[in-house]
């Protein structure tokens, strides 16, 4: 029996570690500005200074719904952070109507205690005949963000988008 309660106590003190350091990163991280472009122009659509990461409610994003004709978009976040992350990655659920349409998985790496960092990534949308219209996607759409360090959960973000 106490050999059985050892592993339990040091896998209890690994999760209380990672909650704390979890904690700490949090309370040092901040998204400072995030934009949307055409993937093939180049041409900004949607900026944004609001700090997005922020848990304490859901936020909303405004976007052009020309964004839905692009053949690609490139999203560009711009993050600060007071605390080193060994490998910053993060996890998207798109959701339509509370039920999940996509995921995408993005990891950034090595993050320097004390940076202010650039990230750009390119999402390629789906073909035209899948693409559901503006109408039908305004105010019904979720993404939802979880920032992790590896494998350890940070926070979520959620975001209702509306297309104007």
């Amino acid at each position: 029996v106490g050999l059985v309660a050892i592993p339990s106590l040091s896998l209890f003190a690994v999760i209380m570690s990672d909650r704390k350091k979890a904690k700490k990163i949090l309370e040092g991280f901040k998204l400072n500005w995030m934009n949307l472009r055409d993937g093939e122009s180049g041409k900004i659509l949607w900026q944004s200074s609001d700090d997005l990461s922020d848990t304490a409610e859901e936020h909303e994003a405004r976007v052009p719904k020309k964004i839905l004709k692009c053949r690609s978009v490139s999203r560009e976040i711009n993050f600060s952070s007071k605390e080193v992350m060994e490998q910053f990655r993060l996890e998207q659920n798109v959701y339509f109507k509370g039920k999940v349409l996509e995921d995408w998985y993005f990891e950034f790496g090595f993050v320097i205690p004390g940076s202010t960092n650039t990230w750009q990534s390119v999402i390629e949308a789906a073909p035209e005949g899948q693409m559901m219209p503006a109408n039908v996607l305004n105010g019904n759409v979720v993404i939802e963000t979880n920032f992790y360090d590896g494998d350890n959960f940070i926070s979520r973000s959620r975001v209702r988008v509306y297309y104007v």
